[in-house]
């Protein structure tokens, strides 16, 4: 059973249903998935949490130029603080924004609180990817 506690299931992001009912991620499935939703939701797309959300496909209608990168890095590094609270070690979460023609290049870093396990994901937003 201390197993089951300290490896416990997630309920998967977007929600899916299997055979034995509501598919399951692992704490590392289910941070990048949050990860996700923070990155792809729009601010206002959620009714009682219009802040949360940086809108990432939006911006493949702004100029592509550092300004717009370093806009992005904030926002979604105050997005992410606050949507990982307690499962990401706060003073490790770091987000680089680039860019290259229309594509926009996303990479967070981050360790997993308690587990003290670092990943990193890159993400491209636009172009043909």
């Amino acid at each position: 059973m201390a197993t089951r506690l300290n490896n416990p299931d997630y309920m998967k992001f977007p929600m899916q249903i299997g055979e034995n009912g509501a598919v399951t991620s692992n704490r590392q499935h289910h941070v990048r998935e949050q990860i996700e939703q923070v990155l792809f939701t729009d601010a206002g797309e959620r009714w009682y949490r219009p802040e949360f959300g940086a809108g990432v496909r939006a911006l493949v209608f702004e100029p592509n130029s550092p300004a717009i990168w370093e806009i992005t890095k904030k926002r979604l590094s105050a997005s992410l603080n606050e949507a990982l609270a307690g499962e990401v070690a706060p003073a490790s979460l770091e987000v680089n924004v680039t860019g290259e023609g229309e594509k926009l290049f996303i990479t967070i870093a981050y360790t997993l609180a308690t587990l003290n396990h670092s990943e990193q994901l890159e993400f491209v937003v636009g172009g043909d990817q």
